[in-house]
């Protein structure tokens, strides 16, 4: 994987191994990016289930301010503390080991040297392993967490980006009041959900 565009275009990403995590392949993270435009610049970003940290590091190659990443799988941490640490990102990027649909991760405290998070983000991305996304019991608690990241954690005018299979999108029934835009790539479906 590379980076597409931005300060490290064309830079080598690391991709963990083994078939537990799935890299969004980069003409789907291309048309994402696309899509988003200058949303980008200056965001504040979110990065669930990060796996190599792809999306985060595609975000801040392309000027967004800085970005936390979750991600529990340890052989993914590896790979995504190796991809910020070769990309010189130290500053910009936070890795919080832990699951994703923990709240309390979300914004994680503030570390020597380093600025305070803002409460809320403009960008987040929710990209979970497809076997959760396909098993009817753990479907009820991603959709709990994107309502809570929708009503609570993005900014008015932010967006929150769910990669999802594209052969089943009809579940994906949120609470939070939001508008929501579905775009199908091959395989694969992102829904922008905005607040």
């Amino acid at each position: 994987m590379r980076i597409i565009a931005g300060e490290h275009r064309g830079r080598r990403i690391a991709a963990p191994e083994g078939e537990r995590t799935r890299p969004m392949l980069d003409r789907v993270r291309e048309a994402l990016f696309d899509t988003l435009g200058a949303r980008v610049e200056g965001a504040q970003v979110l990065d669930l289930f990060a796996g190599s940290g792809s999306l985060a590091l595609e975000a801040l190659s392309r000027g967004a301010e800085r970005a936390v990443l979750l991600e529990r799988n340890p052989t993914a941490l590896d790979a995504l503390a190796g991809n910020i640490e070769d990309l010189g990102l130290a500053e910009r990027a936070w890795v919080v080991r832990g699951s994703a649909l923990d709240p309390k991760l979300w914004r994680p405290a503030p570390r020597k040297g380093r600025p305070e998070l803002r409460e809320r983000y403009e960008l987040v991305f929710f990209d979970p392993p497809y076997p959760q996304l396909e098993d009817p019991r753990t479907r009820p608690e991603l959709l709990r967490a994107v309502d809570e990241l929708l009503t609570n954690r993005v900014v008015p005018g932010g967006v929150l980006v769910f990669h999802v299979p594209a052969r089943g999108t009809e579940w994906v029934r949120l609470q939070a009041p939001c508008s929501r835009d579905t775009r199908v790539y091959g395989t694969s479906a992102l829904l922008y959900f905005k607040p």
